[in-house]
């Protein structure tokens, strides 16, 4: 079962395994640390997509990724 605090992250494709395993480390560390509540209950879920799938002031990543 799944407890809170729990933590979404949007990114864009192309971070490695060892990133994001870095980062959810960090994170857990600093979360249980200032909600003073067991590394346990630290969810944290990726969300990776693709350039194509984010678009900013209406123009696509993956154009701007072009310029």
């Amino acid at each position: 079962m799944f407890q809170l605090p729990t933590i979404i992250i949007e990114l864009l494709e192309g971070r490695t395994v060892e990133q994001k395993r870095k980062l959810a480390e960090e994170i857990t560390k600093d979360v249980s640390e200032i909600l003073n509540v067991g590394k346990e209950y630290v969810t944290i879920i990726y969300h990776d997509s693709r350039y194509h799938d984010l678009a900013k002031a209406g123009v696509l990543a993956s154009d701007r990724a072009k310029k």
